[in-house]
């Protein structure tokens, strides 16, 4: 059976072309959990529970309950696209949980104006139809601890995209994360390899006679079937909490060296095969109840507004959080990137634990 797949998927790559892409799938970069997002998606370390199997599956080993659930909504761009994640974590044993996460990112009822014009050369709006352009993901997660090697816990992920624009295209995509976190005293260490096997997107169109006219008309490149390569990416992260007032106040810091290897991008650090850029965030909590979150992410290398030098920009975020019983609400104030006003998002998220002893 291994055989046969692997032998149509090559025969998939030899009939069509495939494109390694810088900013492939880039709606799985988002990130998930409005805590993450407050504290500039530095959170592959401390993260903990059902948000764990987006930024690193080892962590789903620390969750406190035998099944958490997480949502989140959010919105930009005024409200012109949506993201929606749900996640579920199970505990197995002492020893694993699984989990699953699905996202959705769309952007829906798109105007269609291929067909405005009539086959008389009359422009009739009633022919104006509307369609959805959709990203979608399942990720299913497990982590184990590793007996042998105390304080060290793996975790992975098998992810499934669908990818599609209405009516005249879409894709399938298949890939591998990986992650490991190390607790070291009141040190945490992690590593997450995120598309390590190469995430691949097989994408086909569906163009009516009409549509193709239109397009070679209006002098678009007519689309291809071909296979998207999203490059493997290595996130490094190191965090500590440190305890004041008798454990009654929290501090945690985290640092995330994000590792890219497809060529030089604008970051921080950068050479022609390999860029890394940082992500910092903080946390402060009060007994357990009440958290304020920021963060510093997204660091770039930008040419200035009169193009005579390079200027450095960065993405703040913002966030607070509430603990009480089995419920955990978060909400985040984060930007897409260049810091307009215009541009920043309201994310809120919940969290619910669910033990044993609540669902007998």
């Amino acid at each position: 059976m291994k055989k046969i797949f692997f032998s149509a998927f090559i025969l998939i790559l030899m009939h069509t072309e495939a494109q390694v892409r810088k900013y492939s799938n880039e709606f799985l970069n988002i990130g998930v959990g409005a805590r993450a997002l407050g504290m500039g998606n530095a959170n592959i370390t401390s993260v903990e529970g059902v948000n764990s199997g987006y930024w690193n599956p080892a962590g789903l080993l620390n969750q406190k309950s035998d099944i958490e659930v997480s949502l989140m909504h959010s919105e930009y761009f005024a409200g012109i696209a949506k993201y929606d994640y749900i996640g579920i974590s199970k505990r197995i044993d002492s020893n694993s949980v699984a989990g699953i996460s699905i996202l959705r990112f769309g952007v829906d009822n798109i105007p269609n104006t291929l067909d405005l014009v009539d086959a008389n050369g009359n422009v009739d709006y009633n022919r104006i139809t509307s369609f959805n352009a959709v990203d979608f993901a399942a990720l299913l997660s497990y982590s184990r601890k590793i007996p042998k090697l105390k304080g060290v816990d793996v975790g992975s992920n098998f992810k499934i995209i669908r990818r599609k624009l209405g009516n005249f295209g879409g894709s399938w995509g298949f890939g591998l994360d990986a992650g490991a976190k190390y607790n070291y005293k009141n040190w945490k260490f992690a590593a997450m390899a995120r598309d390590i096997t190469g995430t691949f997107n097989a994408w086909t169109y569906n163009l009516s006679e009409e549509n193709i006219t239109t397009f070679q008309q209006t002098g678009n490149e007519l689309p291809s079937s071909s296979i998207e390569i999203t490059s493997p990416k290595l996130i490094l992260g190191a965090s500590r909490n440190f305890l004041f007032w008798k454990d009654k106040i929290s501090v945690l810091g985290e640092v995330n060296l994000i590792n890219t290897f497809d060529g030089k991008r604008n970051t921080v650090i950068k050479t022609n095969k390999w860029s890394m850029e940082p992500a910092i965030g903080s946390e402060i909590g009060y007994k357990g109840f009440v958290y304020l979150r920021a963060g510093i992410g997204n660091i770039q290398k930008q040419l200035s507004d009169d193009a005579t030098k390079y200027i450095t920009t960065f993405q703040p975020n913002f966030g607070i959080g509430v603990k009480y019983k089995i419920f955990t609400l978060d909400y985040a104030l984060t930007d897409i990137g260049d810091r307009s006003i215009a541009l920043y998002s309201n994310i809120f998220s919940l969290k619910i634990d669910i033990n044993k002893n609540l669902i007998k």
